[in-house]
């Protein structure tokens, strides 16, 4: 996120990190450059309106240091002139200021779906379940090799299910349940 506005960056930091991204932010547009560089960024949330340096110069500097950065304009300030510049340099959306909670969710999420960086709801019920298995052993204080045993599945498959790899039967995740000491709807958290 680069924004000059502290207030603004401080809010999306918040609302991203709590949707579960990784979230950096820079209020002085001339040093973006060398973040993205650095970086391995996924996304960029620009502001179109800076002191030091417009939002359009610092796209135009960043798309030539990469081209798949997705990238969204914010500004308070919309014209058509600027939104075709910024789609000219591949900006994928633009965000108009004062926006809500809601707005900023929904173009971050399209913007990361296009992309191929949003995790299908099945890979999400995987990572719950692994999640939940993990930390409800950890705190029985069991190996995976013990939960095998109870569970009477292999320590490969364990761990597959812990890291959210591998799908596991209706039949496992019973055993798995049984064997934690848990009702099976506890291994699919919140979802």
């Amino acid at each position: 996120m680069v924004d000059d506005d502290a207030a603004i960056c401080e809010l999306l930091e918040t609302v991203l990190t709590r949707d579960g991204c990784t979230v950096d932010t820079e209020s002085d547009p001339t040093k973006a450059e060398a973040r993205v560089r650095a970086g391995g960024y996924h996304l960029l949330l620009l502001d179109v309106m800076m002191p030091q340096q417009d939002g359009l110069e610092t796209l135009r500097r960043v798309r030539a240091l990469d081209r798949d950065l997705a990238v969204v304009m914010i500004t308070g300030f919309p014209s058509v002139e600027t939104a075709v510049q910024a789609m000219q340099m591949e900006a994928m959306d633009y965000l108009r200021k004062p926006f809500t909670v809601e707005a900023l969710r929904e173009v971050v999420t399209r913007v990361l779906r296009r992309r191929g960086l949003l995790r299908a709801p099945e890979e999400q019920v995987l990572r719950a379940i692994g999640e939940a298995v993990r930390t409800r052993r950890h705190g029985l204080g069991l190996t995976l090799k013990d939960l095998g045993r109870r569970a009477e599945l292999s320590v490969s498959q364990l761990s597959q299910v812990e890291r959210g790899e591998g799908s596991a039967s209706v039949s496992a995740l019973y055993r798995l349940a049984v064997a934690l000491g848990v009702p099976m709807k506890e291994l699919f958290g919140d979802l």
